[in-house]
């Protein structure tokens, strides 16, 4: 288990497994969604986090997700098929920027969260 699935696991109150999925889910979303160069070196620089966004690309957001045509929208039902409520997910998009801080720097995570629309009012 990396230690930023035991960190967001514990400061959200979630098992780690359900903690592993949605910040697969939440780091894919950013590789889509934001910039390039900021999001892959954000996740260059979190061990293990590479892993959990490749593990989580690709697979759907069910109908709801498609209507919804992705974005933060999609991302957010993707959380909450987990079992996440809107605080926990807050939460937990709250403390996985805090790790990807004292690895990437305020600079490079600054960048990840500018460039995707709506992002700054969950982090």
């Amino acid at each position: 288990m990396s230690e930023l699935v035991t960190k967001v696991a514990d400061a959200v109150g979630i098992e780690a497994d359900v903690a592993s999925k949605a910040i697969g889910f939440m780091l894919a979303f950013l590789r889509k969604e934001g910039d390039d160069a900021a999001v892959e070196k954000m996740i260059a620089a979190i061990p293990g986090a590479a892993e959990l966004a490749d593990g989580a690309s690709g697979g759907g957001g069910g109908i709801l997700g498609a209507l919804l045509g992705g974005g933060i929208m999609g991302l957010g039902q993707k959380l909450m098929s987990l079992g996440l409520g809107m605080g926990e997910i807050t939460a937990l998009a709250k403390q996985t920027m805090a790790v990807a801080r004292q690895y990437a720097g305020d600079e490079t995570v600054d960048a990840v969260i500018a460039s995707v629309p709506g992002l700054s009012q969950f982090v």
